[in-house]
């Protein structure tokens, strides 16, 4: 799937345009520039097309130096991930010196870069617009974010700039695709190679060894899938800021093309902020999980109790999808490093299942009759039919009621819950869809 980077200096809107672009009000929008400080990341869909975009947004404001700094080393990064640029400026302020020095940036790449004037909020802006053929970029597109004015054409010029979606030749469809995510230096390349049993990436202590992700065919011991090991970042740097945006623009891809995500945490630091953003990623995309807890051999105490109150910590933060595997391995010792392959196939292979519609309405049907959706207004809903739908990525589970719209997200938890507990779903996402009788 092709990637969008909203690149731009603060304040000029590019939290309004991603929630314009996306249809959602996920980014958080405020007049106080360097209000976006989690990187927003979401799905678009124009004229038949889908494509990922990210908010470069998150910028903490403690001197100019360090601010200016900051929005080059977010441009740089986009412009090595990313399809396509849009650079957003600002059509009442004019262009400044941030906006000169992002341009700079931008006219060295050879990524499409598209530049979107934002607050075009009249005709008089409009013509105001035309300055920003200075930065040498190219014809501004005028938008308004808040009103949506403009934003059909913006969308149309994008899809043109991304050109064709690029698709993996050698990759054969029949073989899983697994994926090791995580935040920079965590283990990734150590834990690939101890799979694969020699030293197929580059692993050293610095985080960003890895420059790109590697697509590595595993066919050993009766196992046969890709693994993808996805880079951290390209050299260490103390602002965790560019070490975060960079982890997760490098992990979307991945997540995106993967079956089964490996989420590797460290058992010295818990599970973190960063960790959280790769999984909300993992989580939108509805792709299957498995967490292991990697250097474990570095931590002193290993009893029971340990390991129960690790494991309570990490479904709580993951909460409300606590039905995954956790394996607590070293990459380093070899420690448990099979079982987490055992557990991917068995992950992908329950992504898979098929139930059948008989059996599935023999062991559901009675359940919902005992314990039948609540009444709403004085009406009972009944539901008297339910399926599995075929030819979707994931277990998508259809209950025909009567109502449909009175049965509430609760209710749907509790059919999510017994359809894992009447079968092996963990580490799978479930969708559980309610439609008219």
């Amino acid at each position: 799937m092709s990637l969008l980077a909203i690149v731009g200096r603060p304040n000029v809107g590019k939290s309004t345009l991603f929630n314009r672009l996306t249809g959602t009000r996920q980014a958080i929008v405020s007049d106080e520039a360097g209000t976006t400080r989690d990187r927003q990341y979401g799905h678009v869909e124009w004229c038949g097309r889908e494509f990922s975009v990210v908010d470069t947004g998150g910028w903490v404001v403690n001197s100019d130096d360090i601010f200016e700094e900051e929005i080059r080393k977010q441009v740089k990064l986009a412009t090595e991930e990313a399809d396509a640029i849009l650079f957003v400026v600002d059509v009442k302020n004019g262009i400044t010196d941030l906006d000169e020095q992002v341009a700079d940036i931008l006219r060295r790449t050879n990524v499409p870069v598209i530049v979107c004037a934002n607050k075009t909020d009249n005709n008089e802006d409009r013509y105001n617009a035309s300055e920003f053929y200075a930065l040498g970029l190219g014809e501004p597109y005028c938008v308004s974010a808040a009103t949506g004015s403009g934003s059909g054409d913006l969308l149309d010029i994008v899809v043109e700039r991304l050109g064709e979606d690029k698709t993996d030749a050698v990759h054969d469809d029949n073989v899983p695709r697994f994926c090791v995510v995580g935040r920079p230096n965590v283990g990734k390349s150590s834990l690939t190679n101890a799979f694969i049993g020699e030293e197929r990436n580059i692993v050293t202590d610095i985080a960003g060894t890895t420059r790109d992700s590697i697509l590595t065919r595993y066919n050993k011991f009766g196992f046969d899938f890709y693994l993808v090991d996805t880079a951290g970042i390209r050299k260490k740097n103390k602002v965790n800021e560019s070490l975060e945006f960079y982890s997760v623009m490098r992990s979307i891809r991945a997540i995106e093309n993967s079956d089964v995500c490996i989420l590797l945490l460290d058992a010295t630091r818990g599970i973190e902020g960063q960790d959280l953003n790769i999984f909300s990623v993992i989580q939108r995309n509805q792709k299957s999980l498995i967490v292991v807890v990697n250097k474990w051999d570095l931590v002193e105490d290993k009893s029971k109790e340990a390991v129960e109150h690790f494991e309570r910590a990490i479904r709580e933060r993951l909460a409300p999808f606590t039905d995954f595997h956790i394996v607590f391995a070293s990459a380093l010792t070899k420690q448990r490093i099979f079982k987490v392959l055992e557990l991917a196939q068995e992950v992908y292979e329950s992504r898979n299942t098929r139930i059948p519609t008989s059996r599935l309405n023999e062991e559901m049907l009675p359940l919902i009759e005992n314990y039948p959706p609540p009444s709403i207004k004085g009406k009972f809903i009944k539901i008297k039919y339910c399926a599995q739908l075929p030819g979707v990525q994931i277990p998508s589970f259809v209950f025909y009621a009567n109502l449909p719209q009175y049965v509430k997200e609760p209710y749907r938890r509790f059919l999510e819950n017994k359809i894992r507990e009447r079968w092996n779903f963990t580490g799978t996402p479930i969708n559980i869809f309610i439609r008219q009788k």
